[in-house]
C-alpha cells in the first residue's frame, strides 16, 4: 500500500465534506480551509521526496493488477505539479480569508475550492486516461460554480462561455476515449502505451491523436479555441481567479505532455509540427491581446494565455532540452502568474479598481507593493536573474538547436511584449500619481485593518520569494526539471512501474 500517492486526492475530499459538515460555521469553515491545503501541501511535498528516491510511486486501487484496475502513478512530472497545487491552494486560502464575503462562503465557496483542488490532483496523479476525463468533470463542476459565485452579470457572461467551451472539450475528450477504447480495449494509459503501436489502421490512431490534441488544447487556452479565458478570469471574486489562472489551463498544458510523450510519441513529425504552430500562434494572440488591454486582470488573464504558448512550444520541439524548458516553465510560471493576480487583488482592495486609468500612486503610498509586483512582473517578462528568465532562456536555447527560427524570434518578440504589458501596468497603477491627486478620482474602498493586510500580503510574500529561490537556485531546479524530462523521454520506465507495480 502506498498512501502518498493518494493522500494528495483523499485530503481535500476530506476537507470538502467537513466544510459541508460544517456548512453553518463560518468559522470552521475558514479554519479548514487553511489546514486542508496546509496538509495537502505537506502531503504533496512528502510525495515528491518519495518520487525522487524511487522514481516512480505506484498504487493499484482495490489491489487489482494494472490493467484491470485503477492505477494512480506518480512519477516526477506529475510530483511537482501536485506540489505546486498545494502551493498555490495553501497560498489562495490564506488570501480568501481576509477577501472572501460572508455571502460567497455561505453559498459553498470553501467546499468547491477543496473539490476543485483534489480534481486537480486527481488529473496529476490519474494513471487511467478515462479517469483523466473523470477529474476534468469533477475540476469543471467545481470551477463552474465558483465563477457564478455572487452572480454578477459580468460573472455570468463569462461563465456561460468558459463552460460552452469546456463542455466541447468534453464532448471531444470522451469520443477520443471511447474510439481508443474501441481500438484497444484498454483505458489504462500505460497498456495503451503498450497497444497502440499495434493498431494496424495509422490513420485511426493520426486522428486520436487530433482529438486529444484539440481538446486538451481547448483546457489549456491554447489557439484558437482560448478566447474562454480572458472573457471569463477577470470576473470572479479575484482569489478565484488567481487559483484558476494558476492551476486550471496547467491540467490542459499537463495532459497534452502525458498524452503526447507516453502514447502518442511515434508520430511526432506530425503532431508536433501542428503543436509548435499552435504555440506560436497561442504565443502571438495573448500578448497582443494582452497590450490591447487597460483593465489589470485582463491583461493578466491574456497573458495566460501567450505563456501557454512557452510550455507547448517546449513539448512541440521534442529535444531533451526542449522538455526541460518545458516543465522548468510550466513550474515558473503557476507561482508567478498566481502571485500577479493576488498583487491584483490588493491593489484592488486599496484603491476600489482595476481599471488602470483609475489606478495611480500605488507605489508613493506602498513601496513594498511595488517591489511585490515587480519580482513577479518582471520574472513573467523573462528578467534576470529570475525564474522566468532560466525557463525562457532554456526554451530559446533550445529552438535554437532544433534549427526552429520562426519559433526563436516569435518567443523573444513575445518576451519584449510580456515586458511592455507589465511596464504599462506600472506606470499606469504604481508610478503615475493617483487619479484623486489630479482629476477628483475615484471612490476608495473602507481602509484594511492590520490583520487583514497581513493575511494579504503574506501570500504574497511567499510567493515572490519562491520566484527569487527558484531563480537563485536555478541549476537546482534545472536538475529536476532534467530529471523529469528524462522519464517522459523514456516511456517504457513509465510503462514498467505500473504494468509491473505489485498492489
Amino acid at each position: 500500500m502506498r498512501p502518498e500517492v493518494i493522500l494528495p486526492i483523499l485530503i481535500p475530499l476530506l476537507s470538502g465534506a467537513l466544510s459541508l459538515l460544517f456548512w453553518r460555521s463560518r468559522t470552521v469553515q475558514r479554519v479548514l480551509g487553511v489546514v486542508g491545503t496546509g496538509a495537502l501541501m505537506i502531503a504533496a511535498f512528502v510525495l515528491f521526496f518519495r518520487v525522487q528516491q524511487e522514481g516512480y510511486v505506484v498504487l493499484q486501487l482495490g489491489g487489482w493488477q494494472a490493467p484491470y484496475g485503477i492505477s494512480l502513478v506518480a512519477d516526477l512530472l506529475g510530483a511537482i505539479m501536485v506540489v505546486l497545487t498545494g502551493i498555490i491552494g495553501f497560498a489562495v486560502a490564506l488570501f480568501s480569508l481576509p477577501t472572501m464575503g460572508p455571502g460567497h462562503e455561505k453559498f459553498g465557496y470553501y467546499p468547491l475550492m477543496h473539490l476543485l483542488l483534489a480534481g486537480v490532483a486527481g488529473a496529476f496523479l490519474t494513471g487511467d486516461i478515462f479517469n483523466l476525463y473523470v477529474w476534468f468533470e469533477v475540476m469543471l463542476l467545481a470551477s463552474f460554480a465558483l465563477l457564478i459565485l455572487g452572480g454578477e452579470r459580468a460573472q455570468m457572461e463569462g461563465a456561460i462561455k468558459y463552460v460552452t467551451l469546456n463542455l466541447v472539450s468534453s464532448v471531444i475528450f470522451l469520443s477520443a476515449v471511447g474510439l481508443l477504447y474501441g481500438a484497444l480495449g484498454t483505458l489504462n494509459m500505460a497498456h495503451i502505451a503498450e497497444r497502440v503501436s499495434m493498431v494496424e489502421n495509422s490513420t485511426l490512431v493520426d486522428v486520436l491523436a487530433v482529438m486529444f490534441m484539440v481538446s486538451f488544447g481547448i483546457k489549456a487556452a491554447a489557439f484558437p479555441l482560448f478566447f474562454w479565458l480572458p472573457a471569463s478570469y477577470h470576473t470572479p471574486p479575484v482569489a478565484v481567479s488567481a487559483l484558476f489562472a494558476g492551476l486550471l489551463t496547467k491540467v490542459g498544458v499537463y495532459a497534452l505532455f502525458r498524452v503526447f510523450t507516453l502514447i502518442f510519441n511515434d508520430s511526432a513529425a506530425f503532431t508536433h509540427e501542428i503543436l509548435l504552430w499552435g504555440a506560436a500562434l497561442t504565443m502571438l494572440t495573448g500578448v497582443l491581446g494582452a497590450a490591447a488591454q487597460y483593465e489589470f486582470r485582463r491583461i493578466l488573464s491574456f497573458h495566460i494565455v501567450s505563456q501557454i504558448g512557452y510550455m507547448i512550444m517546449g513539448l512541440a520541439l521534442y529535444t531533451p532540452l526542449a522538455l526541460i524548458g518545458g516543465v522548468f516553465y510550466i513550474l515558473h510560471h503557476i507561482i508567478v502568474k498566481t502571485n500577479l493576480f493576488l498583487v491584483s487583488g490588493l491593489v484592488y482592495r486599496l484603491k476600489g479598481s482595476y481599471e488602470l486609468k483609475k489606478l495611480g500612486g500605488v507605489y508613493a503610498a506602498w513601496p513594498l507593493l511595488g517591489l511585490l509586483f515587480l519580482i513577479p512582473a518582471l520574472s513573467l517578462a523573462g528578467i534576470p536573474p529570475l525564474s522566468g528568465f532560466f525557463a525562457k532562456f532554456v526554451l530559446i536555447r533550445a529552438s535554437i538547436e532544433s534549427g526552429e527560427v520562426v519559433i526563436t524570434i516569435i518567443a523573444l518578440l513575445v518576451g519584449l511584449l510580456t515586458l511592455y504589458s507589465m511596464t504599462k501596468i506600472w506606470a499606469e497603477a504604481f508610478w503615475k500619481k493617483a487619479p484623486d491627486e489630479e482629476e477628483g478620482g475615484v471612490a476608495k474602498p473602507a481602509a484594511l485593518d492590520r490583520r487583514q493586510l497581513w493575511l494579504m500580503v503574506t501570500p504574497i510574500v511567499g510567493l515572490a520569494a519562491c520566484t527569487v529561490f527558484i531563480g537563485l537556485n536555478g541549476q537546482l531546479f534545472y536538475d529536476i526539471a532534467s530529471a523529469a524530462a528524462a522519464q517522459l523521454l523514456d516511456p517504457q520506465a513509465y510503462i514498467n512501474a505500473v504494468m509491473g507495480a505489485q498492489p
